[in-house]
């Protein structure tokens, strides 16, 4: 058996663009990439792949899914065999054996430590904005930095009171265990009983990882003169590991995508500033030297880095030291040098987003470039140190893997250097060799991280999706329409694809004789149809409805992310179908045939589409009293005949009901 961790590992670091690239021909088409499809005879490409959902979908055939699935039917696997085939190609080991006591005790013990944070974070957010001392001190600082109050909500921001144990009470109040609390860093207990918050008396910047959990705080003091650090972070622990998380980046990864470049910076501020000045595609280190895991998470998005530099010559040259690893990975690599004083936060906030990006267009160079004129003029005409420079540039341009890459950068150095190009390229040649005749290096883990969540992701550039067929066409060839005769399967198919995209947000809150009602999307599915005593009939619909029901009300429950890892393969492969249909039909009805897109509407989709279902059930049942009806006629029963025909005008004053309903739902929509 592959434990969940591992399964985690796997769907993470498993790039559907590199997986799917070794065995179609992609292009780029908008954001996302088109070839033939491998699956059916396709002489137009109808085979889309997007990584920011992180899935494939043909247009034509409808086969699809994440990296397992297209694996899993490219190659005539079944499931685990397709993660041992993603797990050789990523390094990634597998031991496969029952998982013991001790490992599953430690499985639920993740799944603890991320309540935990989901929990901290909702409460270091409410003593922002709601207690006194949040207000005074915390949101103050927010505002005097320029902050405007949607920037602050976006990134979650909070406030830690400066009680000594003011989050320990209030965890232990709300049910959480010390131990937890412990493990996640909230707090420092010490032998003598005594507890102490982490972060008291900061504010708080939450840290979530690539599908939106958060995994760490971050937290800055704001009294002066004390001795006291001035960040303070969370520490390692089971869920979290800061050489495998980069800051923003899951507020990033749209615009990454978009771009196709990424920005990075060192601070929380600076990635929230630059935000705020309407440049997204930004992500921190946050102080850390970058890692091989770092580094793997930005290149699922773009082959393009772009790093800003404050001109702290210090920092710089520090930096450079793992600014390799983006080369070896294949990366192209650009610098910007702020002007002196300046760091993105300060510039962004001074600047605004075109100013800044005409900055960037004018100052951006070249990694290389950029490096041997730094150690040049470091170097002067010293020549044992131009030697050691010289030796320092071929090292980093012998990690570059493209070969006409490596070729320009060569003409470019020996020009800059005064050396014989031929020299250098022996040079990069025989360290090249040496590298491939060592024993190769255990590739570094893959972060851990959860399949990233892409359901609450803005719609993409439409011009990247083929012409929507109808919602008509894409009901009747889905799989789960071919696999069972049942009616009612393109209603509830509709119904459960909200579900897969939006099942935990929240659709109504009100108050209802003086009591707060508040249901998320799976919840008033659930209710609506229970109490007309109806269930889905599709045992699939069935069974990921329940599990949305039972996980919506968690905190970090993202149901996207939570049925793509799945551990039953077809309602993970269901899944991975459902996020890629972008439109559904306005209405079922021909004469409101229109396409639309969703998100911000659904409170008034998804009970039409409940109507629609129900419509649908009572023409059903219709159908068959009908049936009943002319078989007791021509029985001459005239008992079963009056039952059949109460029965059929019951039915009938339903549909009327029904279908007055469903169209003023409809005109509504349209408004």
């Amino acid at each position: 058996m592959i434990d969940q961790p591992t399964i985690d590992r796997i769907l993470d670091a498993a790039n559907i663009v590199e997986v799917v690239s070794e065995f179609v021909t992609l292009r780029k088409r908008g954001v996302n990439y088109v070839g033939l499809c491998p699956f059916h005879a396709d002489k137009s490409p109808s085979f889309y792949v997007s990584p920011a959902k992180n899935i494939c979908k043909c247009f034509a055939c409808g086969e699809g899914g994440t990296a397992v699935h297209f694996i899993m039917k490219h190659e005539q696997i079944g499931y685990f065999d397709a993660l041992r085939f993603l797990a050789k190609k990523y390094g990634i080991e597998i031991q496969e054996r029952e998982l013991t006591d001790e490992e599953k005790r430690r499985q639920g013990e993740r799944e603890s430590l991320f309540r935990v944070n989901g929990w901290a974070r909702q409460y270091f957010t409410s003593l922002l904005h709601e207690h006194n001392e949040g207000r005074t001190i915390g949101l103050s600082y927010f505002t005097e930095r320029g902050l405007s109050m949607d920037i602050v909500r976006k990134f979650q921001l909070g406030y830690a009171l400066e009680g000594q144990d003011a989050c320990y009470q209030a965890a232990i109040q709300a049910g959480y265990r010390k131990e937890y609390l412990e493990k996640t860093g909230l707090i420092i207990a010490y032998e003598n009983g005594r507890v102490n918050d982490r972060f008291r008396g900061r504010v708080i910047f939450p840290v979530h990882t690539l599908s939106g959990q958060v995994v760490a705080f971050g937290g800055r003091a704001l009294k002066r003169g004390e001795k006291i650090a001035k960040y303070v972070n969370s520490p390692e622990s089971e869920i979290y590991h800061k050489g495998r998380e980069l800051y923003g980046l899951y507020f990033a990864k749209q615009s990454i995508i978009r771009h196709d470049k990424c920005f990075m910076v060192e601070g929380y501020m600076d990635v929230i500033s630059m935000h705020q000045a309407g440049i997204e595609n930004v992500v921190a280190s946050s102080g850390t030297a970058l890692t091989q895991g770092q580094i793997r998470l930005i290149h699922r998005f773009t082959d393009n880095i772009t790093l800003l530099y404050d001109g702290d010559a210090a920092g710089i040259k520090a930096a450079l030291r793992g600014i390799d690893l983006l080369l070896e990975e294949g990366m192209h690599v650009k610098v910007v040098l702020l002007p002196e004083g300046e760091d993105p936060d300060s510039f962004a906030m001074g600047k605004g987003a075109s100013a800044f990006g005409e900055y960037i267009q004018e100052h951006e160079t070249d990694f290389i470039r950029f490096k041997t004129r730094l150690l040049l003029n470091e170097a002067g005409n010293d020549p044992i140190r131009r030697a050691s420079l010289i030796q320092d540039i071929v090292r980093s341009i012998a990690l570059i893997p493209e070969a006409i890459t490596r070729s320009v950068y060569v003409r470019d150095c020996a020009s800059t250097l005064e050396i014989d190009e031929q020299l250098l390229h022996r040079e990069i040649n025989q360290r090249r060799q040496r590298a491939t005749s060592e024993p190769p290096r255990p590739v570094r883990e893959i972060p851990s991280a959860s399949t990233a969540d892409k359901t609450d992701a803005p719609a993409e550039n439409t011009q990247a999706d083929p012409q929507a067929a109808s919602a008509e066409q894409e009901r009747h060839s889905s799989p789960a329409a071919k696999s069972a005769p049942n009616p009612l399967e393109p209603y509830e198919r509709i119904l459960t694809r909200y579900l897969i995209r939006y099942g935990e947000r929240l659709l109504f809150d009100y108050e209802e004789q003086g009591e707060q009602v508040r249901m998320t999307v799976a919840e008033y599915i659930h209710y609506d149809l229970e109490r007309d005593e109806l269930a889905f009939a599709h045992p699939h619909y069935r069974r990921i409805l329940a599990e949305c029901v039972e996980h919506s009300q968690e905190e970090e429950f993202r149901a996207g992310r939570y049925f793509l890892a799945h551990p039953d393969p077809e309602i993970s492969r269901l899944a991975a179908d459902l996020l890629g249909e972008r439109y559904q039909l306005s209405k079922y009805h021909t004469k409101f045939r229109t396409l639309e897109q969703d998100e911000q509407r659904l409170d008034r989709l998804i009970p039409r589409e409940l109507y629609a279902l129900k419509e649908a059930y009572i023409l059903h049942q219709v159908r068959a009293t009908q049936a009943a009806l002319r078989a007791a006629q021509a029985a001459a029963d005239s008992a079963q005949i009056e039952r059949q025909m109460r029965q059929l005008m019951h039915l009938n004053e339903i549909k009327r009901t029904l279908s007055k309903e469903l169209g003023e739902r409809i005109i509504l929509g349209k408004r």
